[in-house]
């Protein structure tokens, strides 16, 4: 038995002190916290996807995002298990959602000096943020599994409570983007005929894969990419903002604290904290397992930041307009949201590995078509790739997010920092190109690290495979968490 981990008999006498309708509670507080994440989301996406097209000039938007994730890295280095000590993990979301305000904030009054500061508090407190929450749900997943006598495996649970957050969550790219496209496309007159959209740019040649990198963009620097006016904007940056607030509290007075499920898991003695916190995430990197994760965890990252940067400018606001960006990348939160709330059961019915390899098949016939299509002015099409794109990432987050889970209990601070910082590198990465390669180039390295990433990933089901026949009852190599040193 774990240390710090009470036997099932004591958890479950525990819980039944906490009443029968505590699994029910359980299920009250996931849906809270994911419709906070989701009003909160709403205001960051439905900013951030505009913003390598709002602020072009010095490529200002593409180096803010760069920042956001750059600061990220280095809060999931050294922040997560020290804030989680102590805050908890429900305040520790709260103070996380007010770092992310500045940000919106300097939307009224954009520059050098206030985006990339507040871009940066951001990311220091997106490191905190995402691993307070992937703790959270674990453990009240194995809250709820005690609570039903283990009718259900912790580790399917694991991928059900994730799956139940993120369809929550993936619903902040519709909402983000619906309120994006409604306040900047009110009162405009641009010409819709038979589903195209007049455009002075001859997009089948300048738009697209084709779409060179601003260094390279002599002929294309006038381009225009009919920016909205600045009344509309500040409407926008006002309701992202009144969003954020309205999360925080929502948080604040609906959410449960883990202090409720202590007899699930106690938290050591002896809690990580300073410099500690870099050792206890840089020492998880000596699992083959989690080695074996970060290619296809930095993919993740890469292929978001494609979509909110690389796509939102080089497909959408090239071809369409700045306005339409939110109206194509509704999109790609509804094919989230689907491929949140159906890959729990589609997992069940094909397993893990053969989703994983159909996804990585499809994700890769996306990428293809991409870098061979030519780019015309009607406006569904870029929203049925993009929603190719949505579904592809719904899997690919649910599925090795959750698996982090699963493969580490115990563990999940450092494991949860890690997943964060190598996403986050690899968002990093694809922001920083943005403005030295074309979209051609770009879209052919997101495919490599994907392949690369599947198969780290098909390692580690070979390997399991292998402990499997050894021992068949094992389903994963639980890593024990290793006693810290006083």
């Amino acid at each position: 038995m774990q240390e710090g981990v009470p036997t099932d008999s004591v958890a479950l006498e525990a819980i039944e002190k906490l009443g029968p309708r505590e699994k029910w509670r359980i299920v009250k507080n996931i849906a809270v916290l994911g419709i906070a994440f989701m009003i909160h989301f709403t205001a960051f996406h439905g900013t951030s996807n505009l913003q390598s097209s709002l602020h072009n000039d010095g490529s200002l938007g593409a180096y803010t995002l760069a920042c956001i994730y750059g600061s990220l890295i280095l809060s999931n280095l050294f922040l997560p298990v020290l804030v989680i000590g102590l805050l908890g993990c429900k305040w520790t979301i709260v103070v996380s959602f007010v770092a992310y305000m500045p940000y919106i904030t300097a939307q009224f009054y954009p520059s050098f000096a206030t985006l990339i500061p507040s871009g940066l508090a951001v990311g220091f407190g997106g490191g905190p943020l995402w691993c307070a929450k992937c703790t959270y749900l674990s453990i009240i997943a194995e809250a709820f599994s005690i609570a039903t006598r283990r009718k259900v495996r912790t580790d399917y649970l694991i991928v059900k409570f994730f799956s139940l957050f993120f369809v929550f969550y993936q619903l902040a790219q519709v909402l983000g983007n619906l309120i994006s496209f409604t306040v900047l496309s009110y009162g405009e007159t641009e010409s819709v005929v038979n589903g195209t959209i007049e455009s002075s740019v001859n997009i089948s040649v300048t738009c697209g894969a084709n779409y060179a990198a601003p260094i390279h963009q002599e002929a294309q620097s006038a381009i225009d990419l009919k920016r909205p006016e600045p009344e509309q904007l500040n409407l926008l940056t006002g309701i992202f903002l009144a969003c954020m607030v309205a999360a925080s509290v929502s948080v604040a007075l609906g959410v449960d604290s883990l202090k409720r499920y202590n007899m699930v898991r106690k938290a050591p003695d002896n809690r990580a904290s300073g410099i500690n916190t870099l050792v206890i995430t840089l020492r998880h990197l000596g699992h083959k397992y989690q080695l074996l994760l970060i290619p296809i965890t930095a993919f993740i990252g890469i292929e978001q930041a494609f979509i909110t940067a690389d796509f939102t400018k080089s497909f959408v606001a090239c071809g369409l307009g700045i306005s339409y960006i939110g109206y194509a990348m509704i999109s790609f939160g509804l094919a989230n949201a689907v491929a949140a709330a159906c890959t729990p059961y589609i997992t069940k019915h094909l397993g893990r590995r053969l989703l994983i390899l159909v996804t990585c098949l499809f994700h890769a016939a996306l990428i293809v078509f991409m870098l061979l299509w030519t780019p015309t002015n009607e406006y569904y099409k870029y929203s049925i790739i993009v929603a190719c794109w949505g579904l592809a990432d719904g899997v690919w987050l649910i599925q090795i997010n959750s698996l982090s889970g699963v493969l580490f209990p115990g563990n999940e601070e450092a494991a949860f920092s890690n997943f964060r910082l190598w996403e986050a590198c690899g968002s990093v990465i694809m922001y920083s190109a943005s403005s030295f390669f074309p979209t051609f180039h770009k879209l052919l390295f997101v495919l490599g690290v994907m392949i690369v990433g599947t198969i780290g990933y098909g390692t580690i089901e070979l390997m399991e495979h292998r402990v499997k026949r050894l021992e068949p009852g094992k389903r994963f190599e639980v890593v024990d968490q290793e006693p810290q040193e006083s």
